[in-house]
């Protein structure tokens, strides 16, 4: 799932922690000013194979997700440290009612094929994305515009694989339109005081002319953003190459010049490559490199603990009759010890899951979760209600990160708790893993995350649990769930709003599609090769940091 730095207004973030490390500079990069810093210098990161080509409104993915990060740039960005955020390229956001919101861009801005980033941009990329034949896993973000019921239909993929949705009334949302060069005005269809929050996440970004001349396939795999850093190639399963954007002049321009995204098979032989020098940064350090702290043994300084607002997460599919009983959903839920878990398969850098939303974020209920406690003589009275379980039952997981140890202790905590034949089963890489859970061929219960995409408890209800969510991967739907939520997202404050969304968690409580198991704590690495960088405030790495 999803995880992005963007964001806007003058509304507080929730306090994840970005930390700032220093390490030793290698000497070898100095360009000559005293600093030992280099504006020429190249680092090699690790990362994951995106799932499809990349366009913005369409990637609702890490893999993806963080290319799309740094070589597009947003309206607004969250700060690293977790304070308000900050317009980046909008000059202003006006808004005398919550609904109708006059949006002042920057001058000259450039795309990375030289042309201007305009108002239109924007409009013309919104549009596409809401529009529902064009199948842009992002469109529910823009279900807040006036019109987008016109533009969007019902997405009828399901377990016999993509369908081509219905043809909708019109092909543009009625609630934007382009003032001037510089202008546009946004008319949402009720007040919403989280709009403003949303524009920084990815599927909001612009698109340049280039895109509207060919095919997103084609767009995506050398796409053109408006960010920091171009794409200069990509190999699929091996590497993405980016270069700094010269012509750039927002604020967070690069400090150093070339960055490779290599793409590791296993997160061990990536953690292998940090510690011989041949890696530069590891987000996620293995988790058997946890255990007595031997990666701070071996990283020293170089070692960097954050909290993150992001859950572990596993998910029914809920379009299998087999996970159609929420009872039974409910007995494998109780039957998981998740504080075993975390003290014995994450050594403690992991903690037990409470809650629907992480604890980190604006609007969330610490506890809202009673389907996350520990009641096996529960969990057993509730099989037994919901008629049992017949068969094996399948706990899939993608294989190229550290989930094999978790996903096993969960399998046999369920065996254990409950008699169910529960096997963990791995899939060799993310994006094939990814792939199949959005043809909808998960017939058994598989690993997800959430990393929040903007800071509000709107981002975990919305996405995840409303009927047609962009990450509504297993096709839950409560019409309760989706009215009330309904009415959180059009609330005139964010304190009413966070009230209702609480409402629809008690319901989502009930219903148990999900089962959030922990909370994330993140342990990443640097080599010597890195003088200084920044984490931003959900743990990626802010190449715009980086000094050598």
């Amino acid at each position: 799932m999803r995880v992005s730095k963007r964001a806007s207004g003058a509304l507080a973030v929730g306090a994840a922690f970005a930390l700032i490390a220093s390490g030793c500079s290698s000497g070898n990069n100095d360009d000559g000013d005293g600093s030992g810093a280099s504006s020429d210098g190249a680092i090699v990161v690790d990362g994951t194979q995106p799932e499809n080509p990349l366009v913005p409104a369409n990637t609702t993915e890490t893999g993806g997700g963080k290319i799309i990060d740094w070589v597009w740039s947003g309206l607004v960005e969250y700060p690293n440290n977790g304070g308000a955020p900050q317009n980046l390229l909008a000059e202003s956001i006006d808004t005398s009612d919550s609904k109708v919101f006059k949006i002042k861009i920057k001058p000259n801005t450039k795309f990375h094929d030289g042309t201007t980033v305009k108002a239109e941009s924007f409009v013309k990329a919104w549009n596409w994305a809401a529009y529902g034949p064009n199948g842009a896993q992002n469109a529910s973000f823009f279900s807040d515009i006036q019109g987008f019921e016109d533009v969007y239909t019902e997405d009828p993929d399901g377990p016999d694989g993509p369908k081509k949705a219905p043809e909708p009334k019109a092909k543009e949302m009625s609630g934007l339109k382009v003032v001037d060069d510089t202008t546009f005005e946004v008319t949402l269809a009720a007040p919403t005081a989280v709009f403003p929050t949303k524009l920084g996440y990815s599927a909001f970004m612009p698109l340049p002319d280039a895109f509207f001349a060919t095919t997103p396939a084609e767009f995506g795999k050398k796409p053109i953003g408006n960010g920091p850093v171009s794409l200069v190639s990509w190999q699929d399963d091996v590497e993405i190459k980016l270069t700094r954007f010269d012509d750039y002049s927002l604020r967070d321009k690069m400090k150093i010049k070339d960055v490779t995204v290599k793409m590791y098979q296993d997160d061990t032989a990536a953690y292998n490559d940090l510690l011989a020098g041949n890696l530069d940064f590891q987000q996620q350090v293995p988790v058997s490199s946890l255990a007595g702290d031997k990666w701070k043994t071996d990283l020293g300084e170089r070692a960097i603990q954050t909290t993150v607002p992001s859950n572990g997460i596993i998910a029914f599919p809920i379009y299998d009759k087999k996970f159609q009983n929420a009872k039974l959903r409910k007995a494998i839920s109780l039957s998981i010890d998740r504080q075993a878990i975390t003290d014995k398969i994450f050594f403690g850098n992991r903690k037990p899951a409470d809650s629907w939303a992480n604890p980190l974020t604006p609007g969330s209920t610490p506890g809202d979760c009673t389907s996350c406690k520990f009641d096996p003589a529960q969990a057993k009275q509730l099989l037994q209600e919901a008629g049992g379980f017949q068969g094996k039952l399948t706990l899939s997981y993608n294989a190229d990160a550290s989930h094999k140890e978790w996903m096993e202790a969960v399998a046999q905590q369920i065996k254990t708790n409950l008699g169910i034949d529960a096997v963990a089963v791995g899939v060799p890489t993310f994006a094939v893993f990814r792939a199949n859970i959005n043809a909808y061929k998960m017939d058994g219960m598989y690993r997800a995350g959430w990393q929040q995409d903007y800071p509000d408890v709107e981002n975990w209800i919305n996405p995840l649990y409303v009927t047609g969510g962009s990450s509504n991967d297993g096709k839950y739907s409560n019409p309760q769930v989706d009215a009330l939520a309904k009415e959180a997202s059009s609330a005139p404050s964010l304190e009413e709003a966070h009230k209702k969304f609480a409402e629809a968690t008690k319901l989502i409580d009930q219903d148990v599609p999900a089962i959030p198991v922990y909370f994330s704590g993140e342990q990443s690495g640097h080599s010597e090769k890195i003088k200084k960088l920044e984490l931003t405030n959900v743990g990626e790495l802010d190449i715009t940091s980086v000094e050598l």
